[in-house]
């Protein structure tokens, strides 16, 4: 029953999430990029229902643009993770001599970077952009999907059909293909949806300290920066709203990937 409320709250607030993006690629109640002085600081009421900001743009549309960027850096910063570390963790695991302790090592220097510190340096080479905090924050996620996928990859290597496999003279690709890959989607999809929440953190503090998304792309870790700098104490409803959607969308992906964990392992399914 606890899985399932999870799981449930965190498909309703992904989805949330997913749905503002996509309505906001067609249509946003004020233009999210427009400077108005006219307006600056209006409080929540009509027309603008959650105010406008310090330079007279409409803070919901800011909000559900800033939808946009919070799913394409998860997307993408998660992709680069999962595509570089479970193919490594799946090595590792495979090959338990020398290969795999030269992957395990790799990950560990890996594991000295945060994303913090990549994206400081990227930005210091190429200049800060979305760009920039998509790859710090992938780079830095690689780690963890490495040392997951190896640690389920032995668990299955261990399973007597694997042996048979093996005796049988079938191929390394081919057990991974056949035997290894479906046993362990399950958990690389549970880290997935932990990573996404991650992501979407990690982008916020980035575009707070402003090595990620520019100031002229909507973000909520940039309206936090300005709203905190600049109307804490005057206005603080303009605090609020983006910290607001930076929880709910860290929640629901939490949520989520615990409902998927205790759904898919058996070893937490309550007895009925």
């Amino acid at each position: 029953m606890r899985a399932r409320l999870s799981l449930w709250l965190g498909a309703v607030l992904v989805g949330a999430l997913v749905l503002t993006a996509l309505v906001s690629l067609v249509w946003t109640p004020f233009d999210p990029t427009l400077v108005d002085p006219s307006r600056r600081m209006q409080s929540p009421g009509w027309p603008h229902l959650l105010g406008t900001d310090s330079m007279g743009i409409d803070v919901l549309s800011r909000i559900m643009a800033g939808a946009q960027i919070c799913l394409f850096v998860g997307i993408v910063a998660v992709s680069i993770a999962a595509l570089v570390g479970v193919p490594l963790g799946m090595l590792a695991g495979m090959k338990k001599g020398r290969v795999g302790r030269v992957v395990m090592r790799i990950t560990d220097v890996l594991y000295a970077f945060p994303a913090l510190l990549l994206a400081i340096l990227l930005a210091a080479a190429v200049g800060g952009s979305t760009l920039t905090g998509m790859v710090a924050i992938g780079v830095a996620a690689i780690p963890v999907f490495t040392r997951i996928t190896r640690a389920a990859c032995l668990q299955v290597m261990s399973q007597d059909y694997v042996l048979a496999a093996r005796s049988c003279g079938t191929t390394w690709p081919t057990i991974a293909r056949r035997h290894v890959w479906p046993n362990i989607a399950p958990l690389v999809g549970v880290q997935a949806s932990v990573s996404f929440a991650m992501a979407i953190l990690a982008e916020a503090a980035l575009s707070y300290l402003g090595l990620a998304t520019t100031i002229t792309t909507p973000s909520w870790g940039r309206m936090l920066y300005e709203a905190q700098s600049k109307q804490l104490f005057s206005h603080p409803e303009q605090v609020i709203w983006p910290g607001l959607a930076i929880a709910l969308a860290v929640l629901g992906f939490n949520l989520l990937g615990d409902g998927l964990r205790e759904l898919l392992d058996p070893r937490l399914r309550e007895v009925q």
